[in-house]
């Protein structure tokens, strides 16, 4: 895959999408409903909450790109286990991935 990194280096940011592949059982899956971490309200879907138990096994954040050398992507702060599947990369870019205006609830603040 080492030219489709062509041009990646210009950015200072990636959108890595990964495979939880270590957090797969059918108890986690079937999981639509539950609490944020440590609180006990409010029940949420799990569509609404970022946990990584969830009936999709798909993980994304955003990382600062350290270097790119070959075909290897240094990156800082990736929330995913050591050779995780990574499934694509896209360039993070303001304009079409920051929303100021979007509305969140309270109880994510």
């Amino acid at each position: 895959y080492a030219p489709g990194l062509v041009s990646l280096e210009d950015f200072s940011h990636v959108m890595v999408f990964y495979w939880f592949d270590r957090n797969d059982t059918p108890e986690k899956r079937s999981m639509l409903q539950g609490y944020r971490r440590g609180k006990k309200k409010p029940l949420t879907g799990v569509f609404a909450t970022r946990s990584a138990v969830r009936p999709d096994l798909i993980g994304i954040t955003t990382c600062r790109i350290i270097s790119i050398k070959d075909n290897i992507i240094e990156i800082d702060g990736i929330d995913a286990f050591d050779d995780s599947p990574i499934l694509d990369l896209k360039p993070y870019i303001p304009r079409n991935d920051s929303f100021p205006e979007a509305r969140i609830p309270d109880w994510v603040h």
